[in-house]
């Protein structure tokens, strides 16, 4: 893993949302909150990326439950960077938490998996891509 890779290890990278449509859903964050957009080609329909209308940052992502999270609740997904994927994932298990999904690949990007803790909230486990 690179030094910049490192230094977010143990912080949250991301947040998605996923809905059934996420469109309308988009169009709510954007009145609401002021988020401005942009669509993520996903083969076939798009997802949508949330930006702060300040810097243009991309801030999160709002997703359609389809393909690999078609059995998704909505819900917002925090990703959190770990340094080892399968290593937190069997400390996971071992302390009383459940994987429920993955890992999968994210492209070039890293692996992640979505876990449950022993609470029963999820979140997703991600090892950037060195």
């Amino acid at each position: 893993m690179s030094d910049a890779n490192n230094s977010k290890v143990s912080t949250i990278g991301w947040v998605d949302l996923t809905v059934a449509e996420a469109g309308p859903v988009r169009d709510f964050y954007q009145a609401v909150v002021g988020w401005n957009t942009t669509e993520l080609d996903m083969g076939g329909y798009s997802d949508f990326l949330l930006h702060e209308p300040q810097t243009g940052a991309s801030v999160a992502g709002i997703c359609h439950a389809r393909g690999p999270n078609a059995e998704w609740p909505a819900a917002w997904l925090i990703y959190i960077y770990v340094p080892d994927l399968a290593q937190s994932m069997a400390r996971c298990v071992e302390l009383g938490g459940a994987v429920i999904a993955g890992p999968r690949t994210m492209g070039e990007q890293g692996r992640y998996c979505v876990v449950r803790d022993p609470a029963g909230a999820v979140a997703a486990l991600f090892q950037a891509a060195t």
